[in-house]
């Protein structure tokens, strides 16, 4: 039950930096705020690094953090790609099949396939992630799908949810061969460093608007780094598909918060998709 206090703390941070991101995203363009997103979650992973102390380093740990971190890059660029082109109702939905795509990369990458009750329980949260992404429902639950032949934004986003899963199992590599605390720093650093050029390119004034936004930019970053922190000590606990699952589940928690702090509507249409997520959880954490 260790793993799935992690995964349920990394799906509250996960939530709560959407939250803030979503408000950064009000005043500030999507490049700046995804850069954002790992540099300030680097002094709160500096300091658990410290407490932590240096681990003895792995022979594969430079190998996945340069596919890890190359991907991921391109990952972000893509989803900033795909929401500037398309509806988010279309593109977003495609998000929730990193968990069924894990299916398929974790047994090749890492040798992990869940048990028959885990299956089903990764099939549920991905059921109810997708309807839950679904903004108008009367539209058909199969929109996105139709669009993916029409319009350029949900198949950029549909090759994300697939590099997802391809770098959600190099996360378990990197663990092994580091820790999770090393590893969380890295990532952060390494990503930092390579959103940096896109940042600047694309906004003019980069640090004097970092600087207007500070108390909106630091809880991004703080959540971002305890979401890195929780998953990968998750994931060196138990199965990659069960935490990236139990991730997705930030999505039921970033509904509830939307409607409280943000005032959002359309909540009631979304409950299916919350209870069926909560049905998935469940088959999998009695497993």
């Amino acid at each position: 039950m260790t793993w799935f206090i992690f995964a349920a703390l990394t799906a509250l941070s996960e939530s709560s930096k959407d939250l803030f991101s979503k408000i950064g995203l009000a005043r500030m363009n999507e490049y700046l705020v995804s850069w954002v997103l790992m540099t300030f979650s680097i002094p709160l992973l500096s300091v658990a690094l410290i407490l932590a102390g240096i681990p003895e380093i792995g022979p594969h740990y430079l190998t996945a953090l340069f596919v890890h971190g190359t991907l991921n890059t391109l990952a972000i660029i893509l989803y900033m790609r795909a929401i500037k082109s398309s509806e988010l109702s279309i593109t977003v939905p495609m998000v929730a099949f990193s968990p069924l795509f894990l299916l398929i990369t974790s047994p090749i990458i890492v040798g992990e396939f869940p048990s028959a009750a885990g299956l089903i329980g990764v099939i549920l949260i991905v059921a109810g992630s997708y309807l839950l992404h679904l903004n108008q429902l009367s539209r058909g639950v199969l929109m996105p799908f139709k669009a993916l032949f029409e319009q350029p934004g949900p198949r950029y986003m549909m090759l994300v949810a697939f590099i997802w899963s391809i770098t959600a199992n190099f996360d378990k590599i990197g663990v092994r061969n580091s820790s999770p605390m090393f590893w969380s720093f890295s990532l952060a650093v390494f990503m930092s460093i390579a959103m940096l050029p896109v940042a600047l390119l694309t906004n003019r004034n980069l640090f004097r608007t970092i600087r207007k936004n500070l108390r909106c930019l630091i809880p991004i970053g703080l959540f971002q780094g305890c979401a890195l922190l929780f998953q990968m000590l998750a994931v060196q606990l138990t199965l990659v598909a069960y935490v990236v699952a139990i991730k997705r589940t930030s999505t039921a928690l970033s509904v509830i918060w939307g409607a409280i702090f943000l005032k959002e509507k359309n909540i009631r249409e979304k409950l299916l998709g919350v209870g069926i997520m909560l049905a998935g959880v469940t088959l999998i954490v009695l497993n």
